[in-house]
């Protein structure tokens, strides 16, 4: 049996980051919105996965979680991949996320060998807050990131990376964690 799998970490909402989402959607514009209690920064996407595999996946996991103990990181920023003018992504910045872009480097590496490709690009440290559907009031959501560029958006301890299973669904994508590897250092 195979699942659309990822590997991440969890960002819960902060109250300082829900003003933000509220202007985003009723900017106007076709965005598709990350379900509140579901943001995250993905570490590695999979894709179509192996059920198989999972045993072997967690233990990618561990070895690249090896010596990382949790640690703290801010919300902070905002912007859009791969610019502000031509917007496919929007995204919240994380600052202090250092241990996570290891982290990441060593999934591309660790799971290489069971038929992973490797990123093209490095890491980029972010939660994806939406994505966007067409061109309709794009300008005003340039608006609102650059009114957001700089605030402080919440604080966050992480302390494990999990896989996950997502599934599609008319309303939007579902997450369900299928194995949680806690961060002991």
């Amino acid at each position: 049996m195979r699942f659309r799998g990822f590997i991440a970490a969890d960002l819960p909402t902060t109250d300082r980051l829900e003003p933000l989402v509220r202007e985003l959607r009723t900017s106007g514009a076709p965005l598709k919105l990350v379900a509140t209690g579901q943001l995250h920064a993905t570490l590695k996407f999979l894709g179509d996965t192996e059920e198989g595999l999972v045993d072997d996946i967690v233990e990618a996991i561990r070895a690249a979680c090896r010596g990382v103990p949790p640690f703290s990181l801010s919300l902070r920023g905002t912007g859009a991949f791969p610019s502000l003018s031509r917007m496919n992504v929007v995204w919240v910045g994380l600052e202090g996320a250092e241990p996570l872009g290891r982290i990441a480097a060593l999934l591309d590496t660790g799971l290489e060998p069971l038929g992973f490709r490797r990123e093209s690009r490095a890491w980029a440290p972010h939660a994806t807050l939406a994505r966007v559907k067409g061109g309709r009031n794009l300008e005003r959501v340039r608006q609102i990131l650059e009114a957001h560029a700089s605030d402080a958006l919440g604080d966050h301890r992480v302390d494990a990376v999990r896989l996950k299973r997502s599934t599609l669904t008319p309303s939007g994508a579902v997450y369900e964690d299928l194995r949680v590897v806690p961060l002991e250092g």
